[in-house]
């Protein structure tokens, strides 16, 4: 993608995104419930860092290459939202982060497909992540009474990181408000036919988060960025 300087950094949020919410869903490596969601979920992260991948070449001569933009900046510089970054906690956790960010990602790429190359190819991928999270999210919600009540304490949990999808970002020219709109339609759907309740907006005076996008990001995305870059870190320049 050739851009100007201000043009290309406008996608530096949405490759922050999926890079960070890669790394939390290949946490799930060797610990996931049965063989076959760890293989659903090994391939939702792939997908997901190949986006990253193709949106940080057009990156490169505005950041450098792949590397030194995953590995080499520091917290302040990335500019995910902050619930991807948010622990996998148990499955159901899990599952409702990804309906929540999918659902919203999914029509963004729709939107942005006449202008950015990747986002056709990326808004069908993001379609199997809404699908396979909304899936699990009506089994899980209409469920067991077990697993209806961890349902339910994701999404009280997780709420509070939805509104800052929807803070607009510079240089991408996304009807907002409207995409907004239709997430919340969508997770209203699925939530009733999972039984469960769609938190409110947080009453006056409560914490919301809404920083990524600026640099301030949650006490676990610095273990998070440790682990990522460890290994880069600790041996500059090596290949193999």
């Amino acid at each position: 993608m050739t851009a100007t300087a201000p043009q290309a950094l406008a996608t530096l949020p949405l490759a922050d995104d999926a890079l960070i919410l890669s790394h939390r869903l290949g946490e799930w490596a060797g610990h996931a419930p049965v063989l076959e969601e760890e293989m659903a979920l090994a391939n939702i992260a792939l997908d997901l860092l190949g986006q990253a991948r193709a949106l940080y070449a057009g990156l490169a001569e505005v950041l450098g290459g792949e590397d030194e933009i995953a590995f080499l900046r520091e917290e302040r510089a990335f500019r995910n939202c902050q619930l991807v970054e948010q622990p996998n906690g148990d499955f159901a956790h899990t599952m409702v982060r990804q309906l929540f960010f999918s659902a919203y990602q999914q029509p963004l790429y729709a939107r942005l497909s006449p202008v950015l190359p990747l986002a056709a190819k990326a808004a069908s991928e993001t379609a199997y992540h809404r699908d396979h999270a909304e899936q699990w999210t009506l089994r899980l919600g209409d469920g067991t009474e077990e697993s209806h009540a961890r349902t339910q304490r994701a999404a009280d949990a997780l709420w509070r990181y939805t509104g800052e999808l929807f803070q607009p970002v510079e240089g991408l020219d996304v009807a907002w408000q409207e995409l907004a709109e239709e997430w919340h339609a969508d997770i209203r759907d699925v939530f009733g036919r999972a039984g469960l309740t769609v938190p409110e907006g947080p009453s006056e005076g409560a914490w919301s988060a809404g920083a990524g996008r600026q640099g301030l990001h949650t006490e676990p995305f610095g273990r998070l960025l440790a682990e990522m870059q460890h290994l880069h870190r600790s041996h500059p320049g090596a290949t193999w």
